[in-house]
């Protein structure tokens, strides 16, 4: 009988002491919307004899956060007002990348890209993988990234650098005197 009572009442101490823990009451996953005055995606494209520099603006996105770690985003790329920021290209080549030799912004004007997996290889850095479409055409893209702040209150930073094919997109032009790879800097803020 004693040792009946010394065990109902252990589980009535642990019962009492379980009613006072915190709850483990799961936060919903968190949307940060993408600042366009500060993201952006840097390019740089190689010919045989030359390189040209620019950037296309970031015109609206979101990224997800969950449990303090990114899980997913979608992005809208402003082809339309992309831009060379070398003397070199100028107007002159800023007009022909919006052509249908290139972009062909008058049908195109946007590009879109959306996360469709994340897989933390470190604390910062992360394997995104995803779908980049340009000119209609969808194609899986997956690089490094670089997470450097990632604060559900104090915003979001990160970075990544990769090259894309753009003949996977159907931008043809020049090809054997314009480099297929464009190499990309990708830089993402949100709060």
């Amino acid at each position: 009988m004693k040792k009946a009572f010394l065990a109902l009442a252990g589980v009535a101490f642990l019962a009492g002491l379980y009613s006072f823990a915190p709850g483990t009451e799961k936060k919903a996953p968190a949307s940060l919307t993408v600042s366009t005055e500060k993201s952006r995606i840097d390019w740089v494209g190689a010919k045989k004899s030359d390189f040209h520099t620019g950037y296309f603006p970031i015109k609206s996105g979101t990224v997800t956060v969950d449990g303090g770690k990114l899980t997913g985003g979608k992005f809208v790329i402003d082809l339309a007002n992309l831009k060379v920021t070398d003397a070199g290209g100028g107007d002159r080549l800023t007009g022909h990348l919006k052509t249908p030799d290139f972009f062909d912004v008058a049908k195109f004007g946007e590009a879109t890209y959306e996360i469709t997996g994340v897989t933390y290889t470190s604390e910062s850095t992360a394997d995104i993988s995803g779908n980049l479409n340009i000119k209609g055409t969808n194609v899986p893209v997956k690089f490094q990234a670089q997470i450097r702040n990632l604060d559900e209150k104090g915003g979001f930073f990160a970075q990544a650098f990769f090259s894309v094919d753009r003949t996977t997109f159907g931008v043809n032009y020049g090809i054997g005197m314009v480099a297929k790879d464009v190499e990309l800097a990708i830089h993402i803020f949100a709060k």
